[in-house]
This record gives C-alpha cells, structure tokens and sequence, in this order.
C-alpha cells in the first residue's frame, strides 16, 4: 500500500510540476531567456493568495488576484528589465544574471514583509481527506492540483494550436527573424508569452502551499526539477516537458522505497544525465 501511496503522491507533484515545466519551457522556447526569476513569481503568487485571504477575500477572489498579480509581475520584468536588455544587446550571461538578481530581490522582499517563517493557509476545506480504495488517501488539495494542472495542460495545448496567437507564439520561437519579417512583433509576443507563462505557474504556486505552507525560497527546488523536465522532454515541447515532469517525479517517489529520502533528489540528476548522454535532443523534441 506504501508503494501505490507514493505513487499517488508522485501523481499529484508531477502535474503541479508539470505545469512549472510547461511554463518554463514557454518562455525559454519563444524569448531563448533562461528565465530563473520564474521561480519568484511561482513563490510570489502564493504569498499574494495567502495575503489576500488573511484580509477577508474569499478564496476564488484571492486564488484570481494572485493569478492577476503573477500576470502583472510577468510581463513587467519582461517589458522593463528582459526587453531592454535585449535592446542593449546583452549577451545570454548577462540576461541570466540579471534574472537571478530579480529572483533574489522577489526573494528578500517576501521575507521583509512575511518573515522567513513558514505561513500556512487556513482553509479547512483544503485538508479535507478522500479516501481512494485501501489505505491510498488525498486531500481536497491534492485532487484540485491534479485536476487544475491537468485542465492547464490541456488548455495550453489548445491555446498553442487553436488560437491566432498561439500560433504567433510557435512562429516567433520557431523563427525570429522571418517573424519580425512578417511583422508579428516578437517583443510585444514575448511580453504575452511572459504574462502566459506567470499566470501558469500561479496555479502550483498557490496549490502547492496549500498542503505545505509558504516560504520565500520554496520556489528555487520546483524550478530546478522543471528546469530538467523541460531538457530532458525536448526544448519547445509541450508535452515532453508536462510528461517528463511527472515520470520524473514518480521516479524520486518509488526511489523512497530502496533509498533515504534525501537521496532521492540525485535521481532526477541521474536521469538528467542519460538523456544528455543518449538522447540530449529530448525524448519529445520533435513535438509541438
């Protein structure tokens, strides 16, 4: 029962970190920015939720402003920090550090204002138990993050393939230049990308805190796990990341079964490393 227990579990992270991955790989696909900063606002919308329910909003008004706020946070380190630095030129290692100096910054203003404690979200609905069949039990929070990550999953694919300006999107990742040729405004596309991308990873960053609490600095493992998911699924690929993510999670969960906990982690490097060595294209780098 403990192995179909953590396996469960590995169901439930792996789609929160899914969408981390799909999210992560919007971004890097379309505006070729290592986008680290991505974890603040990941860590960020949760604290927005969180703040807003302390002050008396029902929890949809609260779980919308932070998304709105994720949103609003996205697209301003696009347009006033990413955009200008790529009108000055600046090489990827530049872009990259600036990007960890906004996560450090999000990061030391979360802690400022909310102490480096961990918070926790008083929504009794939230911890409320369902049992599956045997000893295999969820909470009301687990089941919502599956479902709300899966129907994100779902939604971003009919988004991409379905609408004008998904299609925008696959065509400035796929070709910059003849994008710009054609006039479809790669910045403002990246700005909209950027905005995507945030309002995305708002959904595990409030879920997630959830069942765990909230601490400035949560965001920083999730990224990197999605960082590797993205790689390892194929830049660009939808799909591949979401799928990763999940099989990357389940395998740290089954691995608690033979190895310590803190071990765990160093199976998602293991696997990082055999896709770069037989397959360092991705396993979906084909798929769109």
């Amino acid at each position: 029962m403990l192995a179909l227990q953590l396996l469960c579990n590995g169901i439930v992270t792996g789609c929160a970190l899914g969408i981390v991955a799909v999210s992560f790989s919007l971004v890097y696909a379309t505006t070729k920015i290592f986008h680290v900063a991505h974890a603040g606002v990941y860590t960020m919308s949760g604290y927005v939720a969180w703040s807003l329910l302390r002050h008396g909003f029902p929890a949809p008004i609260a779980f919308v402003g932070a998304i709105a706020a994720a949103t609003a946070l996205g697209a301003l380190i696009q347009g006033v920090l990413y955009a200008r630095l790529e009108r000055r030129r600046a090489t990827h290692l530049v872009v990259l550090i600036a990007s960890l100096g906004t996560l450090a910054v999000i990061q030391n203003i979360l802690a400022a204002v909310f102490t480096a404690n961990i918070l926790q979200f008083e929504l009794p609905w939230g911890s409320q138990v369902f049992h599956l069949g045997g000893n295999v039990r969820l909470t009301m929070t687990q089941l919502l993050t599956v479902l709300v990550n899966v129907a994100a999953y779902g939604g971003v694919m009919w988004f991409s393939h379905g609408t004008i300006l998904g299609k925008q999107i696959r065509a400035v990742a796929s070709n910059p230049f003849l994008a710009e040729i054609v006039r479809l405004q790669p910045r403002r596309v990246h700005i909209y990308v950027m905005a995507i991308a945030s309002a995305l990873v708002c959904l595990p960053g409030i879920l997630v805190p959830l069942d765990f609490g909230l601490q400035p600095y949560n965001g920083v493992t999730p990224l990197l796990t999605a960082t590797i998911a993205m790689i390892a699924g194929g830049v660009g690929s939808i799909t591949g990341a979401f799928v990763l993510a999940i099989v990357i999670t389940e395998l740290q969960n089954m691995s608690l079964l033979f190895i310590p906990g803190e071990w765990s982690i160093g199976v998602t490097f293991f696997i990082f490393v055999v896709f770069m060595l037989f397959r360092p294209t991705g396993l979906f780098a084909a798929a769109r």
